[in-house]
Order: structure tokens, then C-alpha cells, then sequence
């Protein structure tokens, strides 16, 4: 469980640890295509889905290199 005690330590833990699907692609090294379709098989979970982007913990991003 997260628990922050003022809005800097949110956006701080939100600007160090939540990144987009552009940014996954980045570290990753692979297409958006590609990550359309880990989401697709379950492998990779957004934690939150726009329009157009969706949201990802960047430790289940890194996890994915190993």
C-alpha cells in the first residue's frame, strides 16, 4: 500500500515510477505494435488506458527485460 503525506511526494513517486507507452517502447526497444500486443496476451497490464496511451508501473516495464 502507497501512502503519501503531501502532493510533492505524489508527483514525485508518479514522475519517478508511472511512465506512458512511449516511454516503455524507449526502454524496451520495441514497437508500440509490440506492446499493444503484450497487452493483448495479458503480459503486460496498464494501469490505466486513455484513448490513445495507456499507463504502466515502470517496474512491470523493467521486469519485462530480465
Amino acid at each position: 500500500m502507497y501512502q503519501f503525506n503531501s502532493k510533492e511526494e505524489l508527483k514525485k513517486f508518479l514522475s519517478e515510477e508511472i511512465i506512458n507507452t512511449a516511454e516503455a517502447v524507449q526502454i524496451l526497444n520495441c514497437t508500440r505494435q509490440n506492446i499493444d500486443d503484450l497487452v493483448k496476451r495479458g503480459k503486460l497490464v496498464p494501469i490505466k488506458i486513455f484513448p490513445r496511451d495507456r499507463l504502466f508501473f515502470k517496474s512491470d516495464i523493467l521486469e519485462r527485460l530480465k
